[in-house]
């Protein structure tokens, strides 16, 4: 499942492992140890507009200087490590860069519009990468598939992108400037993802600069991968026991019919000098297919064998596109769920 959370933790994503560690020991350094520095630090824009002191949109918006933005700013960058490992630390990075470069000018903008509008004097916002992280909520939102998990109300339910967007409101109401340092990482984010003025092209991380950062980050903050799948947290109540049992059954089926369908689009290989015996010999499976009278297969209801003839909807295959799939794994997935897009994902993401 496309979940917030994942069980293979910080693998394949050394940038996200070093913007938990770093900024976090630095703040905690600066919290603890050197708590008359913390001055320097502070997101001052009446500083840097009139004392002309350029560097505190710098020093001002690395650091958080506040436990609690701490705290949900790393939930979040630990949940968003997920387009690291989809679109590679190069995109990702060129993302974390370009925003935090169109953050700071709208941040100008917005300090001035409430300045001429409402007369709102506003000169110190919440420090740290709160704008870059508020500007990733736009590709969660856009590109991230809602699964729901269980109804709440009518209407509502719990989904896979809950957790996410809790903790986000949480950090919203953390500062009472942090609805500005929000709206302006969601404008910033979005015009980044759309390449509004073909932004993308503009503010990126050259090739360069990313085997440099991969040279000096990987060796630090790489992490070894998972030989082991971690437990599965069961339910408090058997209900919820019994559903995440059938949850975990239904996924091994998908992948189960999934690897069947693809060996069944491979060619038989044919050993030079050797005879193919199986022509003469049909295995089990194919006599088993040929005579269904006599090997009877049962099969669970609402549960259907994946084929070539079944019709796919090409705009799921676009939509799994988009998110990073090729064409190929895309169809094979939509065929094996019977064009469920939600559990193509689901399926996708465990290959």
């Amino acid at each position: 499942m496309f979940t917030s959370t994942g069980s293979k933790g910080l693998y394949k994503a050394p940038l996200s492992k070093s913007l938990l560690l770093v900024p976090n020991a630095l703040a905690v350094l600066l919290m603890l140890v050197l708590p008359q520095y913390q001055n320097l630090f502070a997101y001052n824009l009446q500083a840097a507009r009139q004392e002309r002191q350029v560097w505190r949109l710098i020093c001002g918006r690395l650091i958080c200087l506040d436990l609690k933005d701490i705290f949900c700013s790393s939930l979040l960058i630990y949940n968003f490590r997920i387009f690291e490992r989809r679109f590679g630390s190069r995109k990702f990075a060129s993302f974390l860069f370009g925003t935090w470069i169109l953050t700071a000018l709208v941040d100008f903008l917005l300090v001035e519009i409430l300045h001429t509008l409402f007369e709102l004097q506003v000169d110190v916002l919440p420090s740290g990468l709160l704008g870059t992280i508020f500007a990733l909520f736009v590709p969660f939102y856009c590109t991230v598939p809602r699964v729901q998990v269980t109804p709440l109300l009518g209407q509502m339910s719990v989904t896979n992108k809950t957790l996410v967007y809790v903790v986000g409101f949480q950090l919203l109401t953390s500062n009472a400037f942090m609805w500005l340092i929000a709206l302006s990482g969601l404008l910033s984010g979005l015009l980044y993802h759309c390449n509004v003025l073909r932004v993308q092209q503009v503010l990126f991380v050259p090739g360069w600069m990313a085997h440099s950062g991969s040279l000096l980050l990987e060796p630090l903050f790489t992490s070894s991968e998972p030989t082991v799948e971690a437990a599965v947290g069961m339910g408090a109540t058997l209900d919820i026991q019994r559903q995440q049992q059938m949850d975990m059954l239904d996924q091994q089926l998908m992948m189960s019919q999934l690897a069947q369908f693809r060996r069944n689009l491979q060619p038989p290989q044919v050993l030079a000098g050797l005879l193919n015996w199986s022509q003469f010999f049909p295995s089990l499976r194919q006599r088993v297919q040929n005579h269904p009278a006599v090997f009877p297969q049962p099969q669970q209801p609402g549960q259907s064998q994946p084929s070539d003839n079944t019709p796919i909807a090409e705009e799921q295959v676009a939509r799994l596109m988009e998110m990073g799939f090729s064409r190929v794994d895309a169809q094979e997935a939509l065929r094996a769920s019977n064009n469920d897009i939600n559990m193509a994902t689901n399926v996708l993401l465990q290959l």
